[in-house]
């Protein structure tokens, strides 16, 4: 059973920061591309940022320079660090695992800037 596991969500005032991790199970992790998207409600779900199993990543442009993803294979986790955090940043963020689409989902674990 494929199992993607987000943590780190919580509530931060604008500024802050936090880091999310993505524990994942059941899949061949190193040959897998992952990724964060994140749903605001009344929004559609959007890509955040993406590692691919070589370590190229790419972000969108409202988070660059401000969030970082990484990934540790070893212990199959990937990770967002975000700083300067925002209350457009306020979302539910969700981990993904995929070539060329995202394949498995986690549940998501919510973020809140208080503003």
């Amino acid at each position: 059973q494929v199992q993607l596991v987000e943590s780190g969500g919580g509530l931060v005032q604008a500024g802050g920061s936090l880091r999310l991790s993505c524990a994942a199970s059941g899949i061949i992790f190193s040959r897998y591309t992952m990724s964060w998207y994140r749903q605001a409600p009344g929004k559609e779900r959007e890509l955040v940022a993406a590692i691919s199993r070589v370590g190229n990543t790419n972000y969108r442009d409202s988070v660059k320079g401000r969030f970082t993803i990484s990934r540790d294979n070893a212990k199959t986790t990937v990770y967002l660090q975000m700083n300067s955090l925002k209350s457009e940043d306020t979302a539910v963020y969700y981990c993904g695992a995929g070539w060329g689409s995202v394949d498995y989902w986690g549940k998501g674990t919510l973020v809140t800037v208080s503003s």
